[in-house]
Order: C-alpha cells, then structure tokens, then sequence
C-alpha cells in the first residue's frame, strides 16, 4: 500500500518562485570576468560541478553584465570564498551606480588577484580558484540561463587540499568552509561527518 504525505507537510504554489519559502545549501562563489578596460566580480550561488569531469556551471540572466562578458570573452574565473571573506562576497553584489565604471565602484575595493591563463580577477585568499573557458550558455530557464565552462586551470590553498594520511574531520574544522543557505544566511561548515555509502559503491 503506498503511503500518503502527512498533514504537516505544506503544498507550495509553484506560480512563483519556489525557492524563498525554504532554506537549502548551495556554495558561494564569486565570478570573475573582464568587462571594458576593467573587471567585474558577481558572487552567485546556484552553481555546480557539472559531474565528474573538469566542468563547472552557475545560473546567471542576460540582464546582468557577467552574462554579458562571458559570451564576448569565453571566459571566466571563480573564486571559493572562506567563511571570513563573507562581506567580500557581499560587497560584490553592491548596486551599481550607472555613472561610475564598475572596476572603481567594486573591483577597487576588494583585494583581487590575476588569473594565470586567462584576463580575469580572483578574490584574494579564497580557497579554490578556477580557471574556464565558456562551453556553452543554455538560456530559457524563463529569465535566466545556465553558463557552464571547461575548467582550463584549477588552483587550491594548501591547507585545504586533501591528503590521504591527513584526518580529514581535523582539516575540516581547522580550515572550514563557507555555504550559503539560500535565501539570505550562511554559514561556516566546521563539523562534518563520514557519509555511510553502501558496500561495493562506485561513482
């Protein structure tokens, strides 16, 4: 007999969006693109590994400039943030004043570093950086679009790479890491625990 749905569960009208009535875990990364004579940087958080190979995608829309640099350069950098870079993160979503150049409103103030291999900026201190050229932009997820990149160059802080004989808990809570619980909080992932994959599991 299937069983139904208990009464403490709450439908959720989808003639909207669904995803502010919850709190989920997503990572917070900041893009970075060249844009004009100068840089922009946009932390998102809807993005991902595109499965086990070297691909990596975020949602972006048209109506925001990173879209816009990406698909005349084919490129972009992302920075992983740590916990304590957090109002960086923030600073790059700041409102745009329309008669400032980018570069001088945001990227001036926040402590940037080049990318090796293509015309991009970092967020100095972060933990993981990625270097990628565009592999393709799928619009028409109603107003926005899914960019996705191979990732050319990858560099990560020493003190989070993983080592076999190092005990991955006391890494984790030396060095822990930032989420973002969508929408509007965050947090710093300092305790963890061994995941109880079944016997004989394979990626």
């Amino acid at each position: 007999m299937e069983k139904q749905l208990h009464d403490n569960y709450v439908r959720i009208s989808t003639n909207s969006s669904i995803w502010d009535y919850f709190f989920t875990v997503a990572p917070l990364i900041i893009v970075g693109t060249k844009e004009g004579n100068g840089y922009d940087m946009a932390p998102k958080h809807m993005a991902t590994p595109l499965g086990p190979s070297n691909y990596f995608g975020f949602q972006c829309t048209p109506k925001h400039s990173t879209y816009h640099n990406i698909k005349e350069k084919k490129e972009f950098a992302v920075s992983f943030p740590i916990p304590d870079q957090v109002l960086l993160a923030s600073l790059g979503a700041s409102p745009r004043n329309p008669d400032l150049e980018k570069s001088v409103q945001i990227v001036e103030a926040l402590p940037t570093v080049k990318a090796t291999t293509i015309d991009a900026l970092f967020v100095e201190n972060s933990y993981l950086y990625l270097e990628c050229e565009l592999f393709k932009i799928i619009d028409g997820f109603d107003d926005y679009s899914f960019i996705t990149g191979k990732i050319k160059t990858a560099f990560v802080h020493k003190d989070y790479l993983r080592v076999s004989e190092m005990d991955e808990q006391g890494q984790i809570n030396e060095y822990p890491l930032l989420a973002y619980l969508a929408p509007g909080r965050f947090s710093s992932i300092a305790q963890t625990y061994n995941f109880p994959f079944p016997k004989g599991f394979k990626k």
